[in-house]
């Protein structure tokens, strides 16, 4: 799927772009628990239950928000200092706790057969599609995993707009891969922009904050919330991305664009 790539000034934004909302497409199979909540696993247990389109649609609604989860057995999450799967594959017990995620949207894209159903779902940092997979199949009587997952977007980045890598290894000339790239200002396109004057923005290029009260003035902050990371912009180029702490607009990373 998705998998935004930064290249020079663009590499300040890679934090901001991977920790916004991602949305996924998946294929669960009804029936059959694995080891790992996905087709590479053992099965565990299986379940002559197929949940129709109304079932589904009716628990839908309890997988929005922000909700707890735990995450897959074989997973990245560290326990101990060492990754689960690391301990997964080597036989050991681990045992995680639930954490909070934030779901944005989950719903039904149709039936592939009555053994699988397929899904669409917009979700933020460090949620699991297994584990979302492996969780609605329990709420619906049955048990399931993930046969097929397709990341296709990553914030402002969609796949109707990726370059296949097939096409990525073909260009042999940085000229030829430019015609690619796209500016840097696409990555932040989901903080909150501020207009600053060339002064303002002269004082954040040289590490220095500048007072909130009159950029406030000319852009009211009513999108942003304390601590927030904002995109300073001047003459329709970013500048810097700050935070707003103490009434001054201090700078995280400036962009040397």
């Amino acid at each position: 799927g998705v998998l935004p790539v930064a290249l020079g000034e663009a590499t300040k934004t890679v934090t901001y772009v991977v920790d916004g909302s991602k949305t996924y497409e998946f294929t669960v199979r009804w029936g059959a628990a694995t080891t790992t909540d996905d087709a590479d696993g053992e099965v565990l247990c299986e379940s002559d239950v197929r949940p129709d389109a109304a079932a589904i649609e009716d628990v839908l609604g309890g997988f929005v928000g922000t909700i707890e989860q735990v995450p897959p057995r074989f997973s990245a999450v560290k326990v101990d200092g060492e990754r689960a799967y690391g301990l997964a594959r080597a036989g050991r017990s681990v045992t995680l706790e639930p954490r909070s995620v934030r779901i944005d949207a989950f719903r039904l894209l149709g039936f592939v057969d009555a053994d699988h159903a397929r899904f669409e779902v917009k979700a933020g940092k460090g949620a699991y599609m297994r584990a979302l997979a492996r969780d609605i199949a329990q709420r619906l009587g049955t048990v399931g995993h993930i046969t097929q997952l397709r990341r296709t977007a990553v914030g402002p980045f969609h796949e109707t707009t990726a370059i296949s890598l097939d096409n990525v290894v073909s260009v042999r000339h940085i000229s030829l891969l430019e015609e690619f790239l796209l500016p840097v200002a696409t990555a932040l396109a989901d903080i909150p922009a501020l207009a600053l004057t060339e002064v303002e923005a002269t004082y954040l290029r040289q590490g220095r904050p500048v007072a909130a009260l009159p950029v406030a003035s000319r852009s009211p902050l009513t999108r942003i919330t304390r601590g927030a990371v904002v995109c300073a912009m001047a003459a329709g180029k970013p500048v810097a991305l700050a935070k707003i702490s103490g009434g001054e607009i201090r700078p995280v990373r400036v962009l040397n664009l």
